[in-house]
């Protein structure tokens, strides 16, 4: 398949790299962090009990399901609340927990990928989550990053994509959303009017009832080479 492509949206989280060693990183610096600063938290929200505290907030706030930050800052909150501890090790305990969240470990394809589809068209981060490309030392390969945070509503609503494209100067019909969710990534920008990838790392089934996507890889690296294959599908707007 080929199409003008002008410019790129990307997720990030199971994107370009896998979110679960992150989140048992976080599990564990937020458990050992509590036994030095505040034993008590760690006696009352062992790391079994902090992720419930966790996914009760979640449940009960779904007017902060576009803003993960808020959700961690509130969980934390709770559980220094509950357990008598200081509230002032609020914001030490989140930037704790905010530096493990941003020590990733990419897929072994991703950088590489990356730097060669970051110098052939502008890419965009977009993202659910909170993740911090400055911290990682990856933004210089970004035009800019766009998060349910700051937009205010979280993919897969159009706004957040139509937002990025409008950022890029770029019309959706020309912009390819590439991720690894089948309804937040993907079909959520289909929907949108843009162009959909869906890398699709683990051989799952695309289970949408009735889109298909534009383009599909296992490795970004299978989009890297797309574009290398296909140069005029890449052309920049000024070519």
């Amino acid at each position: 398949m080929n199409f003008p492509i002008q410019a790129i949206t990307l997720d990030l989280d199971d994107t370009l790299w896998p979110f679960a060693p992150i989140g048992a990183r976080i599990d564990q610096v937020l458990h050992d962090w509590m036994l030095q600063h505040s034993p008590a938290t760690a006696a009352m929200f062992p790391q079994a009990a902090m992720r419930e505290l966790r996914e009760r907030a979640y449940v009960d706030n779904p007017h902060l399901h576009h803003d993960l930050s808020a959700l961690r800052r509130l969980t934390l909150q709770q559980a220094l609340q509950e357990s008598g501890a200081d509230p002032a090790l609020l914001e030490p305990a989140y930037e704790a927990f905010y530096a493990a969240r941003n020590q990733v470990e990419y897929y072994p394809d991703a950088l590489d990928a990356l730097q060669r589809i970051a110098a052939r068209v502008p890419v965009a981060a977009l993202s659910n989550g909170n993740a911090d490309l400055e911290r990682i030392g990856v933004a210089h390969l970004f035009a800019f990053q766009l998060g349910a945070r700051e937009h205010g509503a979280a993919k897969p609503v159009a706004s957040i994509f139509h937002a990025a494209c409008e950022r890029l100067g770029v019309a959706p019909a020309h912009v390819l959303h590439v991720g690894d969710h089948v309804e937040m990534d993907v079909a959520g920008a289909m929907s949108a009017g843009l162009r959909g990838c869906w890398i699709n790392r683990e051989a799952a089934r695309w289970n949408h009832p009735s889109l298909q996507p534009d383009l599909q890889f296992d490795t970004l690296t299978g989009l890297a080479d797309w574009l290398d294959a296909n140069p005029a599908a890449s052309a920049t707007r000024s070519a």
